[in-house]
């Protein structure tokens, strides 16, 4: 079989398989919210029942990943998100009544979250189990079918997901597809009711492009380069710390962590004191390291090697941590020492391309304004953080700024509560999910109205239009004509006056 029938093979598989979940969804209807906390529950055993398999196979794929790491980022840390979830599907289920005086006369309205019916998850190569278990949650407590296309990166995992779900689903509930980039570029042509994609914006535009042909809606999850500021007033013990703890969480390979930071320029020595301080108490050997996550694959290892050595070619004073006795980065091991950068310019690839590894930025700045400027310049992160008290200046900063999410004072904050959305603007991301956001995202809010009115109320925008009805349109006119300017003279008052519009 040649390589074009074996691409027009897999494509009328996958094109059979969402039928069979269409068909099955129309057939059974939008499920109870018995049968949905039942799919969650069975994603969930998929995971807990299997995270030594997950732990051992995420561990081929990276090369180095302790246990700790995978528990803590793949399972643990999803378990509250999708707990709240699974706990509000009922209340989120419910119908919204409008114009319930109405009802008393025979005119009932209300808007209820339907399922989209079935949709499509891609995920990426750096959380290869939760960044497809968390929307694949949301999209069964919306009451969808749900089709997986796993990283082809991380094939070990891919490879194990495909083989367990099986287990636990029908695949007209769920189904795991596996493969190389060709197969997750028709699965971005399916025509789904909803496409999910976590990654990259220069794929992410891939895949939007493929959606489109179909008028698949989609929800981009992707990264950015993630600025930090240092405030004046803030504890650079207690900020420097973090943020070097924060770049190497997964060998600095997530979407969240911190990329350049801005440190009052008299306090820039300080902090890359700080930091480097940080990372030879956290590792005091890097190579035969467990705990120290390698680069997924030698094209990121190569990729991120060539930033640090593209900004130094360029001038940039480079400095990597590396422990006595050892010799980095080491290709065998596929790991990076942490690297500290400073006097970037826009020369530089590292200014302008996300870096995803173990090095950070550090910059120093004057004052609030220039920094609010080189970020406003650039775009939209997924998250923008602070460290430094809640003040005037860290309102100013959210206020001025745009990004995904804001946390202060420590990573990934924004992404504490169950609740809260999690999701990017404009290049960093495309929608949100988790909590409600999550829900919403996978649902459609259908308008339903009945009347029973003796009388139709919109009959009247047929002809004849008689006398009265030109007299009710003329004095609807002039009465919003007479109300939007009254407020427009009140606004210009307050303005002369000083107060607020």
């Amino acid at each position: 079989m040649s390589a074009t029938d074996e691409r027009v093979d897999r494509d009328v598989d996958m094109r059979a398989l969402l039928q069979r979940q269409r068909a099955a969804y129309i057939a059974a209807g939008p499920p109870d919210v018995n049968l949905r906390h039942n799919r969650i529950d069975r994603l969930m055993a998929l995971v807990l029942d299997n995270t030594d398999a997950f732990v051992e196979a995420m561990a081929a794929d990276f090369g180095t990943r302790s246990r700790a790491a995978t528990l803590f980022t793949e399972v643990v840390g999803i378990i509250p998100v999708i707990e709240h979830t699974r706990s509000h599907v009922g209340q989120w289920m419910k119908g919204t009544r409008l114009m319930r005086a109405a009802r008393i006369a025979g005119l009932r309205a209300e808007v209820e979250s339907t399922p989209l019916g079935v949709v499509g998850i891609i995920g990426p190569w750096n959380f290869p189990l939760n960044l497809v278990v968390l929307p694949a949650a949301a999209a069964f407590a919306a009451g969808n079918r749900v089709m997986i296309k796993m990283s082809e990166v991380t094939l070990h995992t891919a490879e194990l997901m495909a083989a367990l779900a099986p287990k636990y689903f029908e695949p007209t509930e769920l189904a795991v597809v596996t493969g190389g980039p060709e197969v997750a570029a028709e699965f971005s042509r399916l025509p789904f009711d909803h496409l999910f994609f976590t990654g990259s914006p220069s794929v992410g535009s891939l895949v939007q492009r493929a959606a489109s042909e179909n008028l698949v809606p989609v929800t981009l999850e992707l990264g950015g380069k993630n600025p930090v500021v240092v405030a004046p007033d803030a504890d650079i013990q207690r900020a420097a710390t973090r943020i070097a703890q924060a770049r190497m969480v997964n060998g600095g390979q997530v979407c969240v962590c911190p990329d350049y930071v801005f440190v009052p320029g008299h306090q820039v020595a300080r902090f890359v004191d700080i930091v480097r301080a940080t990372w030879q108490g956290m590792f005091d050997a890097i190579v035969a390291n467990d705990d120290y996550c390698s680069s997924v694959n030698e094209a990121n290892f190569d990729r991120v090697n060539g930033l640090i050595e593209d900004a130094r070619r360029h001038g940039a004073t480079v400095e990597s941590v590396v422990p006595v006795g050892e010799s980095l980065p080491d290709r065998a091991s596929r790991k990076i020492a942490p690297t500290i950068i400073r006097d970037i310019d826009d020369r530089m690839q590292i200014a302008r391309e996300e870096i995803f590894g173990p090095v950070l930025s550090v910059m120093g700045y004057s004052t609030l304004d220039d920094v609010i400027g080189y970020v406003n310049a650039r775009p939209a992160p997924l998250v923008a953080y602070w460290f430094g008290p809640d003040g005037d200046r860290f309102r100013t900063f959210v206020r001025s700024t745009r990004s995904g999410g804001v946390a202060r004072n420590d990573f990934a904050a924004q992404m504490i509560p169950s609740a809260a959305p999690f999701g990017g603007v404009g290049r960093s991301g495309m929608g949100a999910y988790h909590g409600k956001a999550g829900f919403d995202a996978f649902s459609h809010q259908r308008t339903v109205v009945g009347t029973d009115l003796p009388f139709s109320m919109t009959g009247s925008a047929a002809p004849p239009f008689r006398r009265g009805m030109r007299m009710y349109a003329d004095l609807s006119l002039r009465m919003a004509r007479n109300r939007t300017h009254r407020r427009l003279t009140r606004s210009a008052a307050r303005a002369r006056d000083g107060g607020p519009q």
